[in-house]
């Protein structure tokens, strides 16, 4: 994807994330990866946030390789892809996912 505002790359970002079982490693990944990071700094174990990057990114790429068989946009976006991650699980857990998908897949 070569040069696109957030805008564009949100409704990008949402169709390579199309599969409901995908999302779901997503949010998994995401809070398991927070968990982490919590864990590291209450017990001032810096390893841990290793450990956090391999589970955050790990399973959020075992969706990608396995179910929705894409190439993660992390490679091209890290930044906007991470703040993806989080605004897509903010909206999952508050109900309002749903027009953005159909948004999405109504651009693509």
């Amino acid at each position: 994807m070569g040069a696109v505002t957030y805008s564009e790359f949100w409704l990008y970002y949402l169709r390579a994330h199309a599969h409901p079982g995908t999302r779901l490693l997503h949010y998994l990944g995401s809070l398991c990866g927070l968990a982490l990071l919590a864990a590291a700094a209450a017990m001032r174990d810096w390893r841990l946030v290793l450990l956090a990057l391999v589970v955050g990114y790990g399973l959020a790429w075992i969706g990608h390789a396995l179910i929705e068989r894409n190439r993660p946009a992390t490679f091209g976006h890290p930044f906007w892809s991470l703040a993806s991650d989080f605004r897509m699980a903010a909206l999952w857990a508050s109900g309002r996912l749903g027009p953005h998908l159909a948004r999405a897949r109504a651009a693509g």
